[in-house]
């Protein structure tokens, strides 16, 4: 059984993603890239704490710790819950990102790709199978009420479809899309060394078409909805912030204005089981519908005041390999679609 492989930290102490300027050796990279295309089959049967770790130790596969002084130097690297908050703090990305974009500028290396290349393609050829079916007509979806609610986007090919990508890192997934044929992509992501690698490797690789913005999905600027909103990783990042909770609250309440009425959200996640994620779009649901009973209480944004689900789950990938733990059945990666009406 193939597992996640973490590499100890550097010889050197002073070699650290903080400081662009050394550079990680070209070996190392090719050990990093190597141990990040070696996957666990578990996580989603493991209890919460043990996810939390798993998660925090995937997204960090091929990033060396910050510098030392922030923890007490008789350790050789912090522990789970360290990291876990480290991983939630945009100086920690802001760091990583200044790596990858110098090892590029150098080297032309492209960098980690969150939850490998086959996860990536996987995505992008599955929620294109969704949106045709949509466009077309083909599909009614069964939301969780038990009602019909047929797509708003008519016959409109799904090649047309408005794509953002949130928390995009280097971009690759919207380079996904746009080899499915998608050719309105746009990328965001709170860290302005991401969008400078993601501009860099979109150029290089040919897909020019495609805009990045440097923009905060917890307190957007972005005023247009998306037909199709995509996020592989981000709300694993924003829940390892100590302030996970709220900043969770926060996520909802902000890609709810992103998603087009009769869109999709995709959301692709290591720490979240299919059903976790779903129980959290309820969640929200709830929480909107139960601000429209309370009059005195000011609405928490325009969606606020409904008595209905504004999202409904309509699909998740069921294809990733799993792993038999304890008499349930798991696996490492989920995708779930929400359908919003």
């Amino acid at each position: 059984m193939a597992v996640m492989i973490r590499l100890p930290p550097p010889e050197d102490t002073d070699v650290f993603p903080a400081r662009p300027s050394d550079l990680i050796s070209d070996d190392d990279r090719s050990i990093a890239a190597d141990s990040w295309s070696i996957k666990s089959d578990y996580g989603s049967t493991l209890d919460d704490d043990q996810r939390h770790a798993d998660a925090s130790e995937a997204l960090s596969a091929v990033i060396y710790p910050p510098p030392p002084s922030d923890y007490s130097s008789d350790k050789e690297e912090p522990d789970a819950e360290q990291v876990s908050s480290m991983l939630g703090f945009q100086s920690y990305w802001d760091a990583a990102y200044a790596v990858e974009l110098a090892s590029f500028r150098e080297h032309g290396h492209t960098g980690e790709i969150w939850f490998g290349s086959d996860v990536m393609e996987m995505v992008a050829s599955w929620t294109k199978g969704l949106c045709n079916d949509i466009a077309r007509g083909q599909m009614l979806n069964q939301v969780d009420d038990g009602t019909s609610v047929s797509s708003e986007q008519g016959e409109k090919d799904s090649k047309d479809w408005s794509v953002l990508d949130v928390g995009t890192g280097n971009g690759l997934l919207l380079q996904e899309f746009a080899k499915q044929g998608f050719t309105d992509l746009m990328g965001t992501d709170y860290s302005e060394g991401a969008i400078d690698l993601a501009r860099s490797l979109a150029d290089r690789d040919g897909f020019s078409r495609i805009k990045f913005l440097v923009d905060d999905v917890l307190e957007s600027k972005i005023e247009k909805k998306f037909q199709l909103v995509m996020d592989k990783g981000t709300l694993d990042a924003i829940g390892l912030h100590p302030d996970g909770p709220i900043k969770r609250i926060m996520y909802w309440d902000s890609i709810s204005k992103l998603v087009a009425p009769g869109g999709l959200l995709v959301i692709t996640s290591c720490n979240h089981t299919k059903d976790e994620l779903v129980q959290e779009m309820d969640n929200y649901n709830q929480r909107m519908i139960a601000a429209s009973q309370e009059p005195d209480t000011p609405l928490v944004n325009q969606e606020a005041g409904r008595d209905s689900p504004l999202f409904g789950y309509l699909d998740h990938i069921r294809s990733y390999p799993t792993f038999m733990f304890g008499g349930s059945v798991g696996s490492r990666t989920a995708t779930v679609a929400f359908l919003r009406k």
